[in-house]
Formats: C-alpha cells, structure tokens, sequence
C-alpha cells in the first residue's frame, strides 16, 4: 500500500508499531521543517560529499543492498498468506502488532515526493545536485529505522549516520503547527499524551474500548478530515501534527499493542479533528474528538 501525507494517520499506525517508529517520524518530520539552509547543510555530511565516482558508485551498491534487506520488514498482506480459513484470520490478528501496512519502498516514496516534493517550500529554492544529497540523507535513514530490526547493526549506522551527525550538530529541526486559535488545544493534547502514566494509559484503553461501535462514523469522518485537509492545502500541516502525534503516543508509554488494539486510531482521530475542526461539521468534529472527551470526563 502506498503512503501519502493525505493518509499521514494510516503512515502512523504503522511507526506506532514499528520498534524504531519514533525515529522514522523524526526523519519525515526534519524534511518538513527543513529550508533552504538546512538542505545545503544536509548535502554537506553525504557520505559521498569530496568522494571520488568510484566511491560514490560502492556507496551507491551499499545503498541499494541495505534496501533489499529492508524489504524483509513483515508486512500484514504477508503474515498469512499461505494459511486458509480462520488460521489465516487468528495469525492475521497476532502479527498485526508486528507487521506493517507500508513497506520501506512506500516510505521512501512519501519521503521524496511528498515530504522533499514539488509543495515543499525550500526544495525550489537550492540546487539539484544539493536537494539530491540532501535527500539521499533523509532517506537513507528514514529507510535505516524503518527496518533497524532487520539489518545488520553496521549498516543501519552506515544508513542513519550521516543524519545523526547533522542532528547533533543541530541542523535539522522539528516544525511547529500553526492553527491559530486551535494550536493551544492541539499542544495540550500532545503534551497530556506525553506525561501520561499507568492510569492515563488505562483511560485512553478504556476509551477505545467504550468507543469500538463507533468504527464505521470514524473511518467516514477521518475520510472527511483528510479530504478537507487537501482540498483546503493544509494537507502538509495535518500530516506534521500525526507525525508529532506519533512521538507524543510513544513517548507517553504506549506499546505496539495499543496501537494495533486502536489507541494510536482514537488518538490520530482526535489530531484530526483539532487540526480541521473549522471546515468539519458538528456531527463528524463529535466522532473525532469523542475518544478525548471520554478521557477527560467532557461530553
């Protein structure tokens, strides 16, 4: 399946999953705030930045070697694709919590034409062979964390070092969402996801739980959120706030689990009704938003 900053929600069920999703949504997020500095700063720690073709072209060998391996990342189209009948449906539910609905080709493809592509701001504005480097660097460990399960430990550091470098040298950053009068309520989420403990886990587990007969109006109404989103040109912006979603759900104590039993869906539900909620109706705003309410105590 393919991923698309549209359906930056269904890209975060998947890193919520994944052992290095968090580092994954770090990546996307540094291309999202990156300018036109940033780039010419990325292009600079290229492994093959001064090389010579001849080492340009091993790197290159390497590059693509790392992405055959990465393909070995489970996939849930895979998990039981040789067992009939209810085993294939039983082992479908065991892997969900370990397999992925994207694949690291899906990632890299979202990473150089949507995050790096034609609407970014800064891409227009630098040189091809300085956006080319600088993309090279973003992929490469976006694809690096994607599959760090699966690779060897020497080539995930050859894939996600030269952003490491650049990160402790503080070139990349993560970009803030501006929603106006709506940002308060979408950094108060973020912030509670990341300070829960023990019982405010159990509150959003209970939450879901409450909420599951509410499965078809919530897939309508993300459909809704997302479609405003691209029509509106906030697509961009929406998909930042799932991605700093992400790292708020992570950090906050969530497990693999909780994401494929539909945390990560009630809290990716909530960040699309803050972030559209002017061009939402009342009813679909209300579907979005219930988990939170639940949560809280608010109806």
């Amino acid at each position: 399946m393919p991923y698309s900053l549209v359906s930056a929600a269904t890209l975060g069920f998947d890193l919520v999953r994944l052992p290095a999703g968090r580092a994954v949504a770090d990546v996307l997020l540094a291309g999202l705030a990156a300018d036109a500095g940033t780039l010419e700063q990325l292009a600079t720690v290229h492994p093959g930045a001064g090389r010579a073709r001849e080492e340009r072209a091993a790197l290159a060998v390497r590059s693509r070697r790392a992405r055959e391996l990465a393909a070995a990342v489970p996939r849930v189209r895979d998990a039981a694709a040789d067992l009939p009948g209810t085993d294939r449906a039983a082992v479908l539910v065991a892997q969900l919590e370990r397999s992925t609905i994207g694949d690291a080709a899906a990632l890299e493809r979202v990473l150089r034409e949507d995050v790096l592509g034609a609407e970014h701001p800064a891409t227009g504005l630098v040189d091809a062979d300085v956006l080319a480097a600088a993309t090279e660097v973003l992929a490469d460990a976006a694809v690096g964390a994607w599959a760090a399960e699966v690779l060897p430990p020497l080539v995930h550091r050859q894939l996600a070092g030269p952003l490491a470098v650049a990160a402790a040298a503080g070139m990349v950053g993560v970009p803030e969402v501006d929603l106006g009068p709506a940002t308060p309520e979408l950094n108060g989420l973020l912030a509670a996801l990341r300070e829960l403990d023990a019982p405010g886990r159990a509150r959003w587990r209970a939450a879901v739980d409450e909420g599951r007969a509410e499965r078809r109006p919530w897939a309508a109404a993300m459909h809704e959120a997302s479609w405003a989103a691209h029509v509106s040109g906030r697509t961009r912006t929406l998909a930042t706030a799932q991605l700093l979603a992400v790292r708020a759900f992570l950090d906050g104590g969530f497990t693999a689990s909780d994401g494929a039993a539909g945390a990560w869906n009630a809290v990716a539900g909530c960040v699309q009704g803050i972030v559209m909620a002017d061009l939402l109706a009342a009813d679909c705003a209300a579907v979005l938003r219930a988990p939170m309410q639940r949560v809280t105590g608010e109806r």
